[in-house]
């Protein structure tokens, strides 16, 4: 039988097409790093944004990845949600803010009490703004919340009376994370967590002028009934500034896991950066609340009391530890223990998380159902997001 041999020609052809799979092979292995031994360091770092996976970002920016869309809009959406809360302790307790008696209280904390709610009053103010103005210049969509402005002001001096998305009127403050950041637990590998302080429906701003004391000249530890109740409204404050911050701090963490555009990441990072940086602060501060000439202030009509947390005969003993201990990170890795932000995994620190933990403080006390559907459908599809390729 005779064998048909390809021509030259064929031959040529052939050659060259299994060059380009070959080329093509290549190509891909680099992107994923398999590759990179083999080619030079400066090749690497000019595709290094490619290899990564990331899209760079050019004065003609392609649309953005659904999941990078919905982790901004979520986002956006969670810095709306801060700025709201905020603003209630700025009228009431900030630089400029209102009600004396609070002021004084908070003050008991740290003397720059009221310079610092400002801050970071403003700092959530940019946030918001920022994402939602970043959406529209990628082609997105916005969040807008403010048809759910539907909650009650406070009644004391110097709050503005407006609609609120956020009800600081009574909270149940899940003050784990104080323990949390003292242990060498992680809860990403199962760790759980007592509560530092039982704050059981407790206002974080004062209802009312009932709750203000009669004089500005208040001893420290306070003595008369009003006194102690502010005092104890401050202090909850307190707490509840820094868990709210800390959960901002793991929930930026979380999502930067999940982006694929280059320049959303930095803004990720670079906005979560200043989350960790007001949960350091407020770590410090609620730690003057828990230690003497505070420690020991009940509230007379809820009952709620701020241990003394420098009692050797406590789990919790030195306030003043306020960066977190080291703790295992990665699963069954044998590495040493290391101090970082935790949790940053999806199920405890993503979006979803983020609201369910929101909704257990009584932060959405009374808001109505459409509110509930509407931020928990935005915090799904940022925790549904992947890192594209």
């Amino acid at each position: 039988m005779e064998i048909e041999t390809p021509s030259g020609t064929e031959k040529e052809d052939e050659l060259q097409a299994r060059w380009h799979n070959v080329v093509r092979r290549r190509a891909f292995l680099k992107g994923i790093g398999v590759a990179g031994a083999m080619i030079p360091a400066g090749a690497i770092l000019a595709t290094g944004v490619k290899a990564a996976g990331f899209k760079r970002a050019t004065s003609q920016r392609s649309p953005l990845s659904r999941g990078d869309v919905a982790i901004l809009r979520f986002l956006a959406a969670a810095e709306i949600i801060e700025t709201d809360l905020w603003q209630q302790y700025n009228e009431l307790g900030g630089v400029n803010g209102g009600n004396p008696a609070y002021i004084a209280a908070l003050s008991n904390l740290d003397g720059d009490m009221p310079q610092y709610i400002t801050d970071n009053t403003d700092d959530e103010v940019s946030h918001a703004a920022f994402l939602n103005a970043y959406l529209q210049s990628r082609g997105a969509e916005p969040v807008d919340l403010e048809r759910f402005r539907r909650l009650p002001s406070s009644q004391a001096t110097g709050a503005q009376q407006v609609g609120r998305l956020t009800n600081l009127l009574k909270l149940v403050v899940d003050t784990s994370f104080y323990t949390r950041y003292r242990s060498s637990e992680n809860p990403d590998l199962g760790g759980t967590f007592a509560q530092a302080v039982n704050i059981v429906n407790e206002p974080a701003i004062p209802l009312n002028d009932k709750d203000t004391p009669p004089t500005m000249d208040q001893p420290v530890p306070p003595v008369t009934t009003t006194a102690r109740r502010m005092q104890a409204i401050a202090n909850t404050a307190g707490f509840h500034f820094g868990y709210i911050e800390q959960g901002g701090a793991s929930l930026y963490a979380s999502m930067a896991l999940k982006v694929t555009d280059l320049e959303v990441l930095r803004v990720v990072i670079s906005i979560g950066g200043v989350e960790i940086d007001h949960f350091g602060l407020w770590h410090d501060k609620m730690g003057n609340a828990v230690a003497q000439p505070l420690a020991g202030v009940t509230d007379p009509e809820t009952g709620v009391t701020f241990p003394d947390l420098n009692n050797p005969a406590t789990e919790l003993s030195q306030t003043n530890k306020i960066l977190p201990e080291p703790t295992d990170f990665l699963r069954n890795s044998g590495l040493p223990e290391v101090s970082i932000i935790r949790p940053t995994l999806t199920q405890n620190a993503g979006a979803v998380a983020t609201i369910k933990s929101f909704t257990a403080d009584l932060l959405f006390e009374g808001q109505s159902r459409e509110f509930f559907d509407t931020v928990m459908a935005l915090a799904e599809a940022a925790d549904a997001a992947q890192r594209g390729f």
